[in-house]
């Protein structure tokens, strides 16, 4: 089983979050990504462009990623990735 950490220390935008998603998981179809919550559903339930080749993905040191939008960012990734059917998505 193979894991990765993405340290979320001083993601303080989406864009920023989406960034180091893709530059610490290197998803597949990584150049397809949409970078946006529908896309990120879209990759670890479906299994399309985004999903991570691991078998874990943890995010960790998620602080600052707690204050985008009031929270409301994080908010929706920890419920999407409790409600994905494939992979395991961790938000720590």
């Amino acid at each position: 089983m193979s894991t990765v950490d993405v340290d979320c220390t001083g993601v303080t935008t989406e864009e920023a979050f989406w960034d180091r998603y893709v530059y610490i998981v290197k998803p597949h179809g990584a150049e397809f990504f949409g970078r946006n919550l529908d896309a990120f559903w879209d990759a670890i339930d479906g299994g399309g462009p985004g999903f991570p080749e691991q078998d874990v993905v943890r995010f960790i040191n998620t602080d600052d990623l707690k204050r985008i939008k009031g929270g409301s960012f994080y908010k929706t990734l920890c419920e999407l990735a409790k409600e994905s059917r494939c992979g395991v998505v961790t938000f720590e």
